[in-house]
């Protein structure tokens, strides 16, 4: 498969602070600041990579850019292809846009809900270790997976498996997806929704400890936990759900298993094995389960 993996996502935020806040006292992920065209870009630093979740500061708060690594210049070509083959317009990124992204190439589209959609060569690395709390076992290692919901869920399924060749995994009838471009069990979730968001970013842990005390630090900073502690049933992730100043969730989890490729997606039903209780309405809750 030609995309290897989630590379990156940019946020468009009113409050950055109030971010680089959440993520500090809740998850030890520090931030840093890096200067682009005539602005700051604020770089959380969620694993060795330079570049993965990235806040620019706006009077809105929107998706800015998500990004996903290529395997190669070849695979770049062919896909681009793909996409324009499709009806999606590619053009290249700036020089600018791909030093900041630490690629050595990068191309974009626009989906059919008006997201920009990066293709990217190349991660360039921090050059050192990120900087965690003395007690992560080892902390936050990533950017996990999103899951993005849309009135036009046909086009995005479209999209992400009929071009960009993602493998549909599992799904919860009657309109979420959940799909891969590796062997972990999915990077992409699409939903049906009455409006266009992003419904939440995993941000992922390398221990079920790490969770713990992240749950620990969040009750202890009075953090808006959106979602309680609990297992999926699809992909075994234990996880808890924050709510972030931009008003959409991040899930903290760890464990989500891998699949093989001769696995038959099916409904798997029961959205969770245990807890995931909602502070609020559950948009993708069956009517026994609202």
């Amino acid at each position: 498969m030609g995309i290897r993996r989630l590379g990156h996502v940019g946020l468009n935020v009113s409050d950055v602070d109030a971010w680089v806040d959440l993520f500090d006292r809740t998850l030890g992920v520090k931030a840093r600041v890096e200067k682009y065209d005539d602005q700051e870009v604020t770089l959380l630093e969620l694993d060795e990579f330079t570049y993965r979740l990235a806040l620019y500061p706006s009077t809105d708060d929107a998706p800015r850019h998500i990004g996903w690594v290529v395997d190669d210049e070849r695979e770049l070509d062919r896909l681009s292809g793909r996409l324009e083959d499709a009806g999606h317009a590619v053009s290249d990124g700036t020089t600018a846009e791909a030093r900041l992204r630490g690629a050595t190439a990068l191309r974009w589209f626009s989906d059919p809900v008006g997201y920009r959609v990066e293709l990217v060569l190349g991660e360039a690395k921090l050059g050192r270790s990120p900087s965690r709390p003395p007690e992560a076992t080892p902390g936050v290692t990533g950017l996990g997976h999103f899951v993005l919901a849309s009135p036009r869920l046909g086009e995005l399924r479209e999209l992400y498996e009929s071009v960009l060749e993602f493998k549909l995994t599992d799904y919860r009838a009657p309109g979420l997806y959940f799909l891969r471009c590796n062997a972990t069990h999915h990077s992409l979730a699409l939903a049906h929704a009455d409006q266009v968001s992003i419904h939440h970013l995993e941000i992922e842990h390398g221990s079920l400890d790490d969770v713990g005390r992240a749950l620990d630090r969040a009750q202890r900073n009075d953090a808006p936990i959106s979602i309680s502690l609990g297992r999926h049933m699809n992909d075994k992730a234990i996880s808890f759900y924050l709510r972030n100043p931009s008003g959409f969730h991040l899930e903290i989890g760890f464990g989500g298993i891998e699949v093989d490729g001769d696995r038959t997606p099916h409904d798997f039903g029961v959205a969770d094995v245990w807890g995931h209780h909602h502070a609020d309405a559950n948009p993708f809750a069956t009517p026994a389960e609202a």
